[in-house]
């Protein structure tokens, strides 16, 4: 099983520093990226895209982040997803317990889960294989 990349979409500074050193230490995944907001991870995608760079395999989503939250990326996201050579599996990871958040997740093709903060090892050992 080839090992995958994946990125964090999250604001939160030291939620950030945990969810990085869990992803290392699980040694599930090739490469971590780590973006604040919705707008850095979706311009980082534009770059790639426009570069040839790696794409990530799975993105691990905030939903509420400032400049450009996890909704608006996720429109983002659908508007040049024609243009990925690969499906880019995408995991919410909130603190919100919103039903409704539950629910908008299911609308989009690309959510595959809904994850409570803090993620675990357990939490990405079922990520990893869920490809």
């Amino acid at each position: 099983m080839t090992k995958k990349a994946i990125w964090i979409v999250d604001d939160d500074a030291i939620y950030q520093i945990i969810v990085n050193k869990i992803i290392q230490r699980s040694e599930i995944f090739s490469r971590v990226s780590s973006f604040k907001n919705g707008k850095e991870a979706i311009d980082y995608l534009h770059f790639a895209l426009e570069k040839n760079a790696a794409l990530p395999d799975i993105i691990l989503l905030d939903i509420n982040m400032p400049i450009m939250d996890g909704w608006e990326f996720m429109e983002e996201i659908r508007l040049i997803k024609p243009l990925f050579d690969k499906q880019i599996i995408v995991y919410i990871v909130s603190s919100s317990i919103a039903v409704e958040d539950k629910n908008k997740s299911k609308s989009y093709e690309n959510i595959l889960g809904y994850l409570s903060k803090p993620i675990t090892t357990k939490d990405l050992l079922l990520i990893s294989l869920n490809d």
